[in-house]
This record gives structure tokens, sequence and C-alpha cells, in this order.
């Protein structure tokens, strides 16, 4: 489970890691915990693969509250947000959810991210492990017109499976009326709720942010639901790669470009490419124009046995050509998937390459993902 280990290595002062406001209800329930991102989380409660089927079929309530929320307001928020991220976000309307990318000078991701314009800001979630480095980086690069509020007493919750919206809409009516990527404020029992409809599962769901004091609360009501079930950071990782989603920190980081990690979709406003006035801008729109020196692919590994994260991509000499940055048995596939770096010569459907683990060659096939369909509930599509 090499995940889950929060980058200290065995040099150096020991780091206590900090608790999420649901720690004890997690122990109650059973769940198994381990350092990750600095906190003690969840990896798992009753098996990772009987979680992972569960919220593929029903519903699994996830505790993100390790990830950093932020809330942005200012005059000139808007434009100062666009010099650091890709995004359009001047077009993003009141309630709607947009994901982007925290950009380096060179082009390389710091951060991935998620932010919805609200009412009088911008609220967004970055990732737990940097997002003190994300909050320095903002407050060196917006100006001072703008203010940084570290949501540091809210917890988030995420809700994710097909039978999310009958579980959650019997305890706050509405939410079944949000699409995906759009979210708005509710109340259960006087609570104040922000809820969007949005996930990284692949699945439809939630995630919901509230005062952490209320979260254990909410969260026995939710599990007392018959389609709810708590679910730990193993199946979380599981179903993010079996959906193309990819993790920062593993197939994320300031050496990759958004084109490189095939997230081209994050640059796709027309306008933010003919300004070219975002970090990066030159040497992404020219990987955008002619391709990038590796491109992150799919891959069906032959045999049961996975090929995770540290093994590579090997030439016929045995030569390192490629990198290995998410692997593991896809439960709802009955197969190892994993997610790679190869030169854009090996990136077409279909191509068959070997990898290299602790000494073991394995082969793999190129695959379209996501590996199993996204089951999002969009505008204008069947709900």
């Amino acid at each position: 489970m090499s995940d889950y280990d929060n980058g200290g290595g065995e040099e150096g002062p020991e780091i206590e890691n900090e608790l999420l406001p649901l720690d004890a209800w997690h122990r109650a329930r059973g769940g198994r915990m381990v350092p990750f991102a600095g906190y003690e989380m969840p990896v798992q409660y009753e098996g990772i693969m009987a979680e992972h089927l569960w919220v593929r079929e029903h519903a699994g309530l996830f505790d993100v509250s390790h990830m950093g929320q932020l809330f942005l307001s200012g005059d000139g928020l808007d434009a100062a947000l666009e010099a650091l991220i890709p995004a359009d976000v001047v077009s993003v309307k009141l309630n709607a959810q947009k994901y982007s990318l925290l950009l380096a000078d060179n082009g390389g991701i710091l951060d991935d991210l998620m932010f919805t314009r609200w009412d009088d800001g911008i609220y967004m979630v970055v990732n737990g492990a940097v997002k003190y480095d994300d909050i320095a980086h903002l407050l060196d690069h917006l100006p001072d017109d703008v203010t940084i509020n570290h949501m540091a007493d809210a917890a988030l919750l995420a809700l994710q499976g097909p039978e999310a919206v009958t579980a959650l809409s019997r305890l706050v009516p509405g939410v079944e009326a949000l699409v995906f990527m759009t979210g708005g404020r509710f109340t259960w029992q006087d609570v104040d709720l922000w809820i969007s409809r949005s996930g990284y599962t692949g699945e439809d769901g939630y995630e919901i942010s509230l005062d952490a004091e209320h979260a254990a609360a909410f969260a026995d009501a939710l599990t007392a639901e018959p389609e709810v079930r708590p679910i730990g950071l193993g199946a979380r990782d599981s179903l993010r790669l079996e959906a193309d989603l990819p993790l920062y920190g593993h197939d994320l980081d300031p050496e990759t470009t958004p084109i490189m990690a095939a997230l081209n979709f994050a640059i796709g406003s027309k306008r933010r490419r003919e300004e070219a006035n975002f970090p990066g801008a030159a040497r992404i729109l020219a990987e955008r124009e002619s391709g990038p020196p590796l491109r992150r692919v799919g891959l069906v590994i032959e045999g049961r046995q996975p090929v995770r994260e540290g093994g590579t991509v090997v030439d016929q000499s045995g030569a390192e050509i490629g990198r290995v940055t998410s692997g593991g048995f896809a439960p709802s596939l009955n197969a190892a998937i994993a997610m790679a770096y190869v030169p854009p010569a090996l990136a077409e459907i279909g191509t068959v390459v070997q990898l290299s683990q602790r000494g073991k060659l394995h082969s793999g096939t190129v695959t379209a993902m996501p590996f199993i369909p996204h089951k999002y509930v969009r505008a204008g599509g069947p709900k």
C-alpha cells in the first residue's frame, strides 16, 4: 500500500499526523487508520474489494476533510486567478463548478483543483498534501485586494454511487435537481451545507461541505440510510483509477504539463489559448500543437499481478523509456490496470509495452480511458 504513505522517509524527525474531525467516528466503525497527506485516514473498513463494488452498485461515504477548502474574494479576483490557472474563470456562472490546474512558470502542474463561483467569491478545493503550499503560492501571487480564507473548520464528505441521489435527497430535498459540476446551498436540521454534484470516482454523487462540529451527526444520518456504507481511501484509489482520474503527487507533478497528462480539456477556452497569458503558456500551447515528449496512457496488464507506481516502461534492451504512476487491481474489470507515461510512439491504443517492476517483466496493452464509463448526471441528459 505504498500509495498511502505521507511522504516521510525513515530519516529525520517523526511528524505527528493531524486528526480528521471524524477520526473517532471512523475508529468506532472499525476503520483501519493509516497516515496519508499529513492526516490519520481510514484506508478500509470491510475490505477494499467489497467497498469498491458497493460504491459501483449503491453509495459510499468518503471523508475527504484532509482536502484544502479555500474561499477567495475581492476586487479583480477573476483576472488575478486567471494569471495562475488556465481556466476561463470569467465565464464561470454562479454555482457552476470547474476543474483546473495551478501551474508553475514552466507549465508544470503544482496542483489540480476544483473551483465554484459563489455569489460573494470563489470556493476552491485543493489537494490535502499540498494545501499549505497552494495557500502560500496564492498569497505570493494574488494581489492584496484578494482575500484568501482557509476554511480550516469545515469538513468535506463525498457521497458517491448510483444510489447517492436516493439517499441524500431523503435527508436534503432538492439535491436531486443539481447536475454534474453544479452546486448550491442547502440546510439539514438547521445546519448549513454547501453541496455540489461531483466527486472523484466516476460515479454520480455529491461532495458536501459543512462545519466540522456537525460532521459526525450528518455522517451518522447518511450511513443510517440503507444505500450508504462508509468507504476508505483504498477503494477511493481503485475507483478513481478505473475512472481515469489522475492523482496529484502520483500521476501529476511539477515536471508534468497538462498536455503530457492528457488534460487538454483544462486548456479548453479559445480565449485563454489566444491570450496565452497563463503560466507556461508557450510550452503548453507548443505541446498542444506538436505533441508532448511523453503522454499519460491507460494500460491493461497481462495476468492478475498489478504493476504499481515506481514500475518502469522499458525498451527491448531493458532501458527505461517511461514510468508507471498508478496501478492496481480493478475490481469492476477483474483485471490489473495502470496509468503510465510513455513516448508518443507507444501511446496508440492497442500498443503492447514492456514494464519492469522489481526485476520482473510484465506486458501491458495501451487501452482507451476511462477504463469504465463515467456515470455523471449532466445537464440535458437522463436523470
